[in-house]
């Protein structure tokens, strides 16, 4: 069995569709078993048909006796904040049709359920990023704690202190809502930090930082402990589709009028769909 990671889908659903029976087709014509299929979080929002999407995925997981699954991602768990009155909707999203479908809970349930961080076959997928300080094992680790607050009888009340930029900086020390939020932070939403760890929230449409702000792609960050893993996140559109020896970066800007990708992590072939652009960049 392959295992194919697919990049940020955004609630583009018809392109969902069409990668994932690429794949299917792909092993099919080479004999192969059904694939595992791991998508990088951000199922949902920007894009045109987020109901349908979610909707998809949460039907390709329930029937996959585990092959199939889906890492959480800074907008799937927005979802869930606004869905339960935490935050109130933005004016680019556009997950409305979810709020107001007959099976909201039930998918609502299902996304709340996802893993935030899977370690398969020496591959680490997240949504965003990872600290320095961290390991592999450290981060899965890091991440079951965010998962069992959010499966727990308090979630609610965990999503509502899941949102702020402190601690912007890892500490063994760190407990509570801080511990959480930080782990939040690095996992789903992180794309630059300084040498030393500390994550920058406000640098977003660029795939570089100005030499002088002491700011670096996290993965740069010298003496990152994950450097022997291979790390697979998405969430960062201007980075682009990056395919490398330790790093795949897979969010090519689907919603953007990119591609959505899809990487098998077994030969790193590549499949993808070309995709209109719902949203202006």
């Amino acid at each position: 069995m392959k295992t194919y990671v697919v990049g940020d889908l955004q609630g583009c659903h018809g392109e969902t569709v069409t990668l994932v029976e690429k794949i299917l087709e792909t092993e099919h014509a080479a004999g192969n078993q059904p694939p595992s299929i791991l998508f990088c979080g951000d199922l949902i929002n920007r894009g045109p048909d987020s109901l349908s999407t979610l909707r998809y995925v949460q039907a390709l997981s329930q029937g996959s006796d585990g092959r199939i699954d889906a890492v959480l991602g800074n907008h799937d768990l927005h979802l869930l904040a606004v869905a339960n009155g935490i935050r109130p909707e933005s004016s680019s999203d556009t997950f409305e049709h979810i709020l107001a479908a007959a099976d909201r809970e039930a998918l609502l349930h299902w996304l709340r359920l996802r893993p935030m961080a899977i370690l398969r076959r020496e591959h680490l997928l997240v949504h965003g990023g990872v600290l320095p300080q961290w390991t592999a094992q450290q981060t899965v680790a890091l991440a079951c704690e965010v998962e069992a607050a959010l499966r727990g009888e308090q979630w609610v009340d965990f999503l509502r202190d899941m949102y702020g930029n402190q601690p912007d900086r890892w500490d063994d020390g760190l407990a509570g809502t801080a511990r959480l939020r930080c782990i939040v932070n690095a996992l789903t939403r992180m794309r630059f930090c300084t040498a030393d760890g500390v994550m920058d929230f406000k640098l977003k449409e660029s795939a570089s930082a100005d030499p002088a702000s002491g700011l670096m792609p996290w993965f740069e960050a010298p003496g990152r402990r994950t450097a022997d893993t291979t790390v697979v996140f998405g969430h960062w559109s201007a980075l682009g589709l990056q395919i490398k020896p330790k790093l795949i970066a897979l969010d090519s800007g689907c919603v953007w009028g990119g591609k959505l990708s899809a990487v098998c992590l077994d030969d790193r072939s590549l499949l993808q769909v070309d995709c209109p652009e719902y949203r202006a960049v």
